[in-house]
This record gives structure tokens, C-alpha cells and sequence, in this order.
């Protein structure tokens, strides 16, 4: 029985970073195609490693592959590190002799993706904490502020206050008295969601709506597109067949609107049709993205043409998301500019009627 490594019967419940298991790839690739061995090649990327997940799942699969399993086997024994797209390209590297190559692609493929969601995820990241802070000294002020202006104009006598002043006392007295509904109405809606996109028929529509969202559902569409294209083309040129790859790729796609649409194309793929046309008639993926795949399935050259897709819809995303910034800014100063000048006018109208009063 091989010696397991120190910390290699711990439980690997815990999901490993994106990028250190993206680093830990492309090292993979470089020691292998430097000539060293499997095992000799873990050892040394275990070596290296920090303790953690990662660590003492290379620890496991270097004793599994000492004790003869393969490779794309020891990994498959750690679903939550290592998916099913990240095995099957290196059960398919192993088959065509070629694992350095395949690890190189597998890289490179993480990388881009990578990018391509820190670029969605960090033009999110500005109006997210623009709408928070807003958030919170707005509250602030409803809760606290506004109370003591009430005060005041009841103790001066104000009559019959204006509309604009009602409404924002309104607001203030409810904040102030049903606080704890403010407070716990957005984790009560997050639960409400998470339990109705658990549902197959309620995540499909909140799917749908997502996509159908302006600016926003065009950036989801296009980079849900160019993870399609990247991954089968990668799959592709893995040599792994192309009905595993969609299975796979459904597998992988978060969107049930779109893995239906993959599905589909597998169902038809699977029955002698091309892939273009099911594509063609699955209403998710446009003309772009069949015509370029139709012509690489006439010209055998699929694999360039998904990548070529790919990186087109990459820079398109990166495009629509400069946009979604360049209109999110002025709606977000604009928003708070109308809120702030509500605030001031309601609070100076019943002002006025004072300084009147005591001018008469």
C-alpha cells in the first residue's frame, strides 16, 4: 500500500482559487514538456505549494497514480478541484500522447475566462459600492435627520405641510418605524431567489429575464457565447469527441437557457446533423457565431474558428462593458442628484412658509 503524503486523508470539501489552480496548470505543462515524469513533476508542484485544498489533492492523486491509476482517473476523485472539462481534456491528452500540449491549451483556456470574468466582475464593482454608500447615508438620513426637521415643524406650527414634505416624512417615519423590514427584506428577497432558481422551471426564467436585461443581458449573452465557443473549441482540438464535449459544456453552462440550447444541438448532433444548424435555429446563438462555425466545419478547421469567435465576442464584451459604465456613471450621479434635491426642496418649502409667517 503507497504511502499517502502528510495531509493527504483530509477531506477536500473546500473549492481551490481559479487562478492558483490555473498557475498550478501552466507549471504542470512546463515541467512536463521540460521531460520529467508525472510523478516526479507532482512532487515538485507539491513541494511548492501552500497548505491547503489544492496541496493535499496532489498529494492524493500523486499516491493514486504511483499506485497505477491514470492521471485523468486520480483527478477525476476530486470532482470539486478538478471538473469534468479539466479531466476529460487530460484523459484525452494521455490517449493522443500529447499531455504537455493538452495542459498548455487547458492554461491558456483559464486564463482567458479568467480575464474575461474579472473584466464583468470589476466594472460591477464601482456603482455596486456607489449604490451601498448612497444606500447607507441615505438611511442615515431618513432615520435620524429627518425625524428632528418633523420635530421642528411641529413645535413652530407649521400648518398643513406641502406634499413634497408629507411624502418625505412618510418615507422617514416608516424607515424609522420598520427599520428591521429594510434591514432583512434584501436577505429575505436574496433567500426568495436562491430557493425559486433552485426550481428547473423557476431557474429557467429568472435565466431568461437575465438575458433580456438591457446592455447588462447583451454582456451575460455574448461572454455565456464566448466560454461556448472557447471551451469546444479547446475540447475539440483535444481530441475529445464532440458529442462528450457538449456534454461537458451543458454540464459547465450556468444558464439554463443556454444549456437547453446546447441540448438541443447535441440531440441533433447525435441524430447526423451539422452543428451549425441546430445552432442556427436554437434562437441564443446569431449569425456571427453559425456562420463562422459552419465554415469551419467545411473547411475541418472547427477548432480555429470557435477560438476566433471567441476572442471576437471577448472584445465585444469588453466593449459593451465599457458602455454599461459610460451610462451606468451619469444614471447613477443623476439618481442621486434627483434624491438629494428632493430631500433639500421638501425640507426647504415648509422653511419658507415659516420665514412668510414671521415676516407678516
Amino acid at each position: 500500500m503507497q504511502k499517502k503524503m502528510p495531509g493527504a486523508s483530509l477531506s477536500f470539501g473546500r473549492r481551490v482559487k481559479p487562478s492558483q489552480l490555473t498557475a498550478f496548470t501552466r507549471q504542470f505543462a512546463t515541467l512536463l514538456d521540460a521531460g520529467l515524469p508525472i510523478v516526479r513533476s507532482m512532487d515538485i508542484l507539491h513541494s511548492g505549494l501552500k497548505s491547503g485544498t489544492l496541496k493535499f489533492a496532489i498529494a492524493d492523486v500523486k499516491t493514486d497514480v504511483e499506485g497505477g491509476a491514470s492521471l485523468s482517473e486520480a483527478l477525476s476523485r476530486h470532482p470539486n478541484i478538478f471538473d469534468k472539462l479539466f479531466v476529460n481534456m487530460i484523459r484525452a491528452g494521455e490517449s493522443g500522447g500529447v499531455l504537455d500540449e493538452i495542459l498548455e491549451r487547458l492554461a491558456d483556456y483559464r486564463e482567458k475566462a479568467q480575464r474575461l470574468q474579472q473584466r464583468i466582475v470589476g466594472a460591477l464593482v464601482y456603482p455596486a459600492a456607489v449604490v451601498f454608500i448612497a444606500s447607507c447615508i441615505l438611511s442615515f438620513i431618513m432615520i435620524f435627520i429627518i425625524p428632528k426637521f418633523k420635530e421642528m415643524f411641529d413645535e413652530m406650527g407649521v400648518g398643513e405641510l406641502p406634499v413634497a414634505t408629507k411624502i418625505l416624512m412618510a418615507i422617514a417615519t416608516a424607515m424609522s418605524t420598520y427599520w428591521y423590514l429594510f434591514v432583512f427584506a434584501p436577505v429575505a428577497i436574496s433567500i426568495a431567489y436562491k430557493l425559486i432558481n433552485k426550481t428547473p422551471r423557476g431557474g429557467l426564467i429568472i435565466d431568461a429575464i437575465k438575458l433580456k436585461i438591457p446592455i447588462f443581458g447583451v454582456i451575460l449573452t455574448k461572454s455565456a457565447i464566448s466560454r461556448f465557443c472557447r471551451t469546444l473549441g479547446t475540447l475539440v482540438s483535444s481530441g475529445v469527441p464532440i458529442l462528450d464535449a457538449f456534454a461537458i459544456i451543458k454540464l459547465a453552462t450556468v444558464n439554463q437557457v443556454l444549456a437547453n440550447a446546447i441540448q438541443t444541438v447535441q440531440n441533433s448532433v447525435k441524430e447526423g446533423d451539422s452543428i451549425a444548424e441546430p445552432l442556427r435555429h436554437s434562437g441564443v446563438f446569431d449569425d456571427l457565431v453559425v456562420n463562422m462555425i459552419q465554415v469551419g466545419e467545411e473547411t475541418g478547421e472547427l477548432d480555429a474558428m470557435l477560438m476566433k469567435v471567441a476572442d471576437t465576442y471577448d472584445n465585444d464584451v469588453d466593449t459593451q462593458v465599457g458602455a454599461m459604465m459610460s451610462l451606468l456613471e451619469p444614471i447613477l450621479i443623476v439618481a442621486m442628484g434627483l434624491t438629494v434635491g428632493f430631500i433639500v426642496i421638501a425640507l426647504f418649502m415648509p422653511l419658507v412658509v415659516i420665514i412668510q409667517n414671521m415676516s407678516h
